[in-house]
């Protein structure tokens, strides 16, 4: 059973049907005993719960496992007649808000205290069914805790020491993460695929379709490292012989037509659009015909042999135009797909199997992440011996020993917590899931619940951190902090990356996105899904729903278009969250999401991807308690009037690709939005097709929102940019068309400055036929930002001069990326150099500034970028010098980190930066670049550095990339 956390919730619901009868004059008194009762039985339920977490009595205990779901029902049930008084509350004030109040704040409930959620007023308290069910609710709850007596015997066999195993998250040091590329041990089996890949095969080449490949397998236990052994192959130099490289990720339950396109995408960068497996056969046929591949398929599972050869059979065809020498490499756990696919290509089994690591590799790589950012680890002898000890029971598993340096690494170097870790019992069985599922055991009960809500998804799942933590947020599993100012997605954000810190989830980065994602691993997967095995459920295809106890289930991921299935969901009565994925008819999915908004009213989550679903159904209405709704479907056109009255919403999430991200506001479906979505007021995050956050009218009420990437000011009721003034949780703010801004004073009213949460700011003016230059200049300085900002865009910007505030460090002080984009009056930049942060600085199409710094700015000596590393310049056609005359960087010190520059018609420009006084005799320039891009810029430039022997040419031969436009 996952974390139960049952303490706060049933504190809360006590509080507050206790404050309900102190508010209630000559009311029902009928719930007293039954709340005496309650606040008598909590710290005794309070124990025996810690205790069942702690030592899994569930396991052994039926009755007593039988007992807290009961008690898991009852406080659900309660803890959901709560949140309708909420809901009601926030209705009765929306009904209430008259012309005459529309101009009052509207004050928000969501975190108020329980005696303010019930002062609503006796006679709507009196009216309101929903009393009567809180009534039974209390007296379910109370029934079911007053057998906690029956099970107190049970802490008898829960230890106390167990209680200080838990690792206190706010304890948890936030040091630097272990070089991935570090290899400890397998010194040997990379030799011997080294060795492998260098000599051709021996076997006899013949007329065989696939005679010019060689194929070998890495066989192992889960967590024994193939994959990192074959990352560090794959980048080593000996690689570079091969004429095309793939590295494929293929996991269970794997496509035939995916991994096609998967292999093509590594050699194109892009995602081929042909759907057919014979066009996509084609495409990567021609790509690898006679050319030497390396290809490396990581991750094959075994589910259906025969099925899975002939499916293997369609993926390898294409391959067999590939040169002599290419080679397969594979990764699996069993000798049975080793043996398949040799079969497929008609080749013998050739295997490296993996088995543990040496005892002392073993420690070196546990020391590592268990010392991970502490000073002196030698100093520590005593831990060191511990460590030493541990290692002996982790039968040689890198994955354990990373694991469990994880757990040690949060301990605090606290001699008495490691040994408490050496001594556990479940090291004791010598078993690898034992000792994951002590990495579980001392997690926080916060970070339990997130964890092993984790199980819901597929295995090899990539996933979204900050998707991930709305999550967590919506189900409740992320709770705010009186006395702090950090937001729930803060917390959340620490709590995911103590768990990657740990190991349970593991960083990789989209090479051509930009981006990166997160994956568990097989093993950490499998014990997520074993801790909430009886909370969360995945069905698949036809696959019937298992005889599980409905009122124990709390996460359901059903993919299928059966309707039957579909149907029975509605019997579980107690799911927070679902996820359904159907690609069958529009019309059944209809009729299937009919009943089960009508049936599933405790949802807290609802997750839909669906093929044609043109619109969502008005019953969603019914799900009052939602906080999350994600929407996956490309013909999706219009949103239900009822989605308004979802006052609890704190995340929309919708995609559609009949309208794109740059179509105008005039272009809007005026229907496809609710007129009234502004009363979603608890709505902390929305993503929705093309503009449509901007066309919101009113959006200043929703003034939890965190990112608007795209706001129309306006000239109408509604729209202005003073919609801005109360949004002060906004971390991401786009604002265009400011020639609709009148003047100075309406740009001051959007309150910039007051954002202490805004990291991300991009303004643009559009209409080059209404610009003013004085208007924009006046605009610019009343839009402030708080000096917590880190990126800023700016564009088509038509003053002379920049903001005010861009002049003067302070405000602008923590910038770590600008942007400035046709900005074509600008004559002089701000004083960019002296920003101790700024990484990235890019100037776009900006043809009177002259140069980088200027005397303009006041200072004729600092330290120039004293961190960029990327100069991206483009057309500055009036740029001669990096300095105005005058103006010389302390000691020479100009982009001392700088790692990329590129230089892009400015045809003034006649050097490149220059070198330190004192460094004039050493031969590289800007020793710490990586890429130079010069083009279009004076002749005397590229003369100075051209390949065939320009003078200076020496001083960039370093420069892994150089590009010169000749």
């Amino acid at each position: 059973m996952a974390e139960f956390v049952v303490g706060p919730i049933m504190e809360k619901i006590i509080n507050a049907c206790a404050d309900y009868l102190e508010d209630q004059v000559g009311g029902q008194t009928s719930m007293k005993k039954e709340l005496e009762s309650l606040r008598e039985n909590h710290p005794k339920i309070q124990a025996i719960v810690f205790a069942a977490n702690q030592a899994q009595i569930c396991d052994q205990n039926p009755a007593f496992n039988k007992w807290i779901w009961q008690l898991r029902d009852a406080i659900d049930e309660a803890d959901d007649v709560l949140d309708e008084f909420e809901y009601m509350k926030h209705k009765e004030q929306l009904t209430k808000n008259t012309e005459e109040t529309k101009k009052r704040k509207v004050t928000s409930f969501i975190f108020e205290i329980p005696r303010k959620i019930f002062k609503i007023g006796e006679r709507v308290l009196k009216m309101d069914p929903n009393l009567k069910r809180l009534e039974e609710a209390v007296q379910k709850l109370d029934k079911v805790s007053a057998d906690v007596t029956t099970f107190l015997h049970l802490l008898d066999s829960a230890k106390q020491e167990q209680k200080e195993q838990e690792v206190d998250f706010y304890k948890t040091r936030e040091t630097g993460y272990l070089p991935k590329h570090v290899l400890i041990g397998r010194r040997k089996e990379k030799e011997l695929l080294m060795e492998w890949l260098r000599n051709p095969s021996n076997e006899h080449r013949g007329s065989d379709l696939y005679r010019n490949i060689s194929l070998l397998s890495i066989m192992g236990h889960g967590g024994m490292g193939k994959t990192t052994l074959l990352q560090h192959v794959y980048k080593d130099e000996i690689t570079k012989d091969f004429d095309r490289k793939m590295w494929v990720c293929v996991s269970n339950n794997f496509d035939v037509k995916k991994v096609i396109a998967d292999m093509f995408e590594c050699l194109k960068n892009e995602r081929p659009r042909l759907e057919t497996l014979v066009a996509l056969q084609r495409l990567l046929d021609e790509e690898v015909m006679s050319k030497k591949f390396l290809l490396v398929l990581d991750d094959i599972w075994e589910e259906d042999e025969e099925k899975d050869k002939s499916k293997w059979e369609d993926v390898l065809a294409p391959l067999a135009s590939g040169g002599f020498g290419s080679k397969i490499l594979v990764t699996t756990r069993t000798d049975s797909v080793a043996l398949m696919f040799a079969k497929v290509i008609k080749k013998k089994k050739e295997i490296v199997k993996l088995e543990g690591l040496e005892e002392d590799e073993c420690l070196q790589l546990l020391n590592s992440h268990a010392f991970d950012g502490v000073e002196n680890p030698d100093d520590h002898k005593r831990l060191r011996a511990i460590a030493g000890e541990i290692v002996k029971k982790l039968s040689g598993s890198p994955l354990a020993a990373k694991v469990i340096g994880g757990v040690l690494n949060s301990l605090d170097l606290d001699e008495r917590r490691w040994r408490t870790v050496l001594e556990s019992n479940l090291l004791g069985q010598n078993s690898i899931d034992s000792i994951l599922r002590l990495s579980y055991v001392v997690l926080s009960n916060p970070l339990k619940s997130c964890f092993a809500f984790c199980g819901m998804f597929a295995h090899d799942h990539e996933f979204d951190k900050d998707d991930l933590i709305r999550m967590w947020i919506a189900l409740g599993f992320i709770k705010p902090f009186l006395d702090q100012e950090e937001s729930m997605e803060d917390i959340g954000g620490r709590y995911f990356d103590v768990l990657v810190k740990k190991s349970f989830f593991e960083k990789f980065d989209k090479v051509y996105e930009n981006s990166s994602y997160y994956k568990m691993h097989d093993l950490l997967h499998e014990l997520a899904q074993l801790v909430s095995i009886q909370e969360c459920l995945r069905v698949k295809d036809s696959i019937k729903l298992p005889s599980i106890i409905p009122g124990t289930l709390r996460h359901l991921s059903v993919q299928t278009t059966d309707l039957d299935i579909l149907r029975r969901i509605g019997k579980f009565k107690h799911l927070h969250s679902l996820f359904l994925f159907n690609k069958g008819s529009n019309r059944d999915l209809c009729g299937a999401l009919t009943e089960i908004f009508k049936a599933c009213r405790s949802l807290r989550l609802l997750y839909v991807f669906a093929k044609d679903l043109e619109k969502i159904l008005e019953e969603i209405g019914n799900l009052i308690h939602l906080r999350y709704l994600k929407i996956d479907d490309y013909n999706l056109t219009r949103l239900p009037r009822s989605l308004s009255n979802l006052y609890h919403l704190q995340y929309i999430i919708f995609y559609s690709n009949w309208l794109m991200p740059w179509i105008n506001t005039n272009q809007f479906k005026v229907d496809f939005l609710p007129s009234d979505i502004n009363n979603l007021s608890n709505l902390r995050y929305g993503k929705l097709p093309g503009c449509y956050m901007s066309s919101i009218c009113g959006i200043g009420k929703l003034k939890f929102l965190q990112e608007l990437d795209m706001f129309h000011p306006r000239d109408e009721s509604g729209y202005r940019i003073g919609e801005l003034e109360n949004m002060n949780d906004l971390c991401k703010l786009g604002i265009t068309y400011f020639e609709n801004v009148k003047d100075a004073e309406e740009a001051c009213s959007a309150k910039l400055c007051s954002k202490r949460r805004l990291k991300d700011l991009n303004l643009c003016w559009c209409n080059a036929n209404s610009w003013n230059i004085h208007l924009d200049e006046n605009v610019l300085d009343n839009l402030q930002p708080p000096n917590c900002l880190r990126n800023l865009s700016i564009s088509h910007y038509m003053g002379a001069r920049c903001a005010i505030w861009m002049n003067n460090v302070n405000p602008i002080y923590n910038l770590e990326k600008i942007e400035l984009v046709r900005c074509l009056e600008c004559e002089t930049l701000p004083p960019f150099g002296q920003l101790p942060f700024l990484k990235s600085l890019s100037l776009y199409n900006m043809p009177k500034v002259k140069w980088l710094e200027s005397k303009f700015n006041g200072n004729d000596k600092y330290r120039a970028f004293p961190l960029l590393e990327l100069l991206d310049i483009y057309c500055l056609t009036a740029l001669e010098d990096w300095f105005e005359a005058g103006v010389a960087a302390e000691d020479g010190r100009l982009f001392p980190c700088l790692i990329e520059l590129s230089i892009r018609d400015c045809p003034k420009l006649k050097e490149l930066p220059s070198l330190p006084p004192m460094l004039r005799e050493l031969p590289n320039l800007l020793p710490s670049l990586k890429r130079l891009v010069i083009w279009s810029c004076h002749p005397e430039l590229h003369e100075r550095y051209r390949e065939d022997g320009g003078s200076d040419r020496q001083k960039i031969a370093h420069i892994p990339d150089i590009r010169i436009d000749p």
